[in-house]
């Protein structure tokens, strides 16, 4: 039996035969009954893992989930866009180095979904980012920040075209 010491990624454990506790029942509570959560834990106690499972279940990876209890639950395995902000590099002593990240991850978004990027502000191309994506896919957007000091999760907006991750301070 192969063990995942330092591997945080979902699709990793699943692909490569490493030994993994099904918890996924209620990663399927937390998508279809929930409203907003906090997600709080220990360093080194599984958000990561946690998140990268909703990436995966979001992504629609149905084969990943074979043989675990969210393969038996769920009935409608939709793909949906999956916005990935990782915030797990760089230094952000300023806001500068924060906006610039930023930028670059919506850039790569923007190309994805055949958006120039506009002289917008931030927030603005987000939106557009939203739009665009919902317009292509018909499905609600999945935004997914990594390596936020404080995480919460919320589903079920009511907004068009979005379901989200939030950040909450």
């Amino acid at each position: 039996m192969k063990y995942p010491i330092g591997i945080q990624t979902f699709e990793k454990i699943r692909t490569d035969g490493y030994a993994y506790v099904d918890k996924t029942q209620f990663v399927y509570k937390l998508v279809t009954e929930g409203s907003c959560y906090f997600l709080s834990r220990p360093r080194r106690f599984g958000k990561s893992l946690m998140l990268s499972t909703l990436k995966a279940y979001f992504q629609g990876k149905k084969e990943l989930f074979d043989g675990l209890a969210m393969a038996g639950l769920e009935k409608e395995w939709k793909e949906y866009p999956v916005f990935h902000f990782d915030f797990n590099t760089g230094l952000y002593t300023n806001l500068e180095g924060l906006n610039s990240t930023i930028d670059y991850q919506l850039l790569k978004l923007e190309q994805r979904f055949g958006i120039d990027k506009a002289s917008l502000s931030l927030s603005d191309r987000f939106k557009e980012l939203i739009s665009r994506a919902y317009e292509q896919t018909g499905q609600k957007v999945v935004i997914h920040p990594r390596k936020l000091f404080k995480v919460g999760v919320c589903f079920g907006s009511e907004s068009k075209g979005i379901d989200e991750w939030k950040v909450v301070e």
